[in-house]
């Protein structure tokens, strides 16, 4: 099959190879890929950024979330069966969507929306399994509360702002002027214009933060949450809570020690709990989502759809940062 390798870390070119098809487990499915997400955490893994939570051999074939059919399935499978269209997101030890076939574990998966296009189906399970998990799972957000979503224009922003609404919260977003209609017809309720405003002078007494910059836009994040809330990160660095649930060796690490640190004062200081999202597969979640879609609660932005040639494209213009929504690559027509 052909697929898109890395074959050490670096902001080396990705190369078009031909790569085995894979084989499949007893609790698997062989997916046909028709469109694939490129997400941030591709050119993450491909410069060697997540070495501390998962080391990768190489040649590794790039790509974490995907829609398409299925082709085989494994003799323990229950839930599918050859000719279904499905989505999902692989395991971080399991990934390679940017392929034309993958192996997958079918409690990873879901049926495709039965309303999406496989390019807008591609584009869901990432964002919507970290959204969901975010307000659902950790800040188990209810009705009436107020959530900081950071970057709403972005792929996560965009549908955790829809989510975030169809929970009930009031929702603040950060975005340039240019993302500010796209946010606006989301759902968001302020919007502040991250060049020239001051998030954190402006907004207070919020019951949580989905923070997916890191760096000092999450640090300013504890000002506005309330005693007793929480900071959600996808951008900054696993805290204590995290490496004890996970087992890493980074804890181990003297970036951890002094990252950790600065967190846990900023924690006791604001009274305010961090967590550390590190997003896990879930085809039972993303039935939820489905059905989230399908009633027209929540919709797919696309900003870009490359073909499957131009990876390399793709993977480089989502890195700029201007990306309004996901952007996608189409494997097959």
């Amino acid at each position: 099959m052909k697929a898109m390798i890395i074959e050490k870390y670096g902001k080396f070119p990705l190369k078009l190879a031909d790569m085995p098809v894979p084989t499949i487990g007893e609790n698997d499915v062989l997916a046909e890929i028709v469109a694939a997400s490129i997400n941030p955490i591709d050119f993450k893994i491909r410069d060697g950024k997540v070495q501390m939570l998962k080391k990768y051999n190489m040649p590794l074939i790039l790509g974490n979330d995907f829609s398409g059919v299925v082709k085989q399935v494994g003799k323990g499978v229950t839930k599918f069966k050859v000719g279904d269209q499905i989505y999902g997101r692989a395991a971080k030890d399991r990934i390679g969507t940017f392929a034309e076939y993958i192996a997958i574990d079918e409690n990873a998966i879901a049926m495709k929306p039965k309303n999406l296009s496989f390019e807008e189906a591609a584009s869901i399970p990432l964002v919507g399994l970290t959204s969901y998990q975010a307000f659902h799972d950790v800040l188990k957000l209810s009705s009436g509360q107020k959530v900081l979503i950071h970057a709403g224009a972005g792929g996560i922003g965009t549908f955790a702002i829809q989510l975030a609404k169809t929970m009930g919260a009031y929702v603040a977003t950060t975005a340039s002027k240019a993302g500010y209609e796209l946010v606006r017809s989301l759902g968001a309720d302020q919007i502040i214009d991250y060049k020239n405003e001051p998030f954190e002078k402006i907004l207070h007494d919020y019951d949580g933060v989905l923070d997916t910059i890191g760096g000092k836009t999450l640090e300013k994040s504890f000002e506005i949450v309330k005693p007793g809330g929480q900071v959600i990160s996808i951008s900054g660095l696993p805290n204590a809570r995290f490496g004890k649930e996970y087992g890493a060796g980074f804890l181990k690490t003297n970036l951890f020690r002094m990252v950790t640190l600065k967190i846990s004062k900023l924690e006791k200081q604001h009274n305010v709990k961090y967590t550390y999202l590190f997003m896990k597969p879930s085809g039972e979640q993303l039935n939820i989502i489905s059905e989230l879609i399908e009633l027209g609660k929540i919709k797919p932005v696309i900003d870009r759809i490359f073909p499957f040639e131009e990876a390399q494209n793709a993977l480089e213009y989502l890195e700029t940062g201007r990306a309004k929504g996901k952007v996608i690559l189409k494997i097959r027509n």
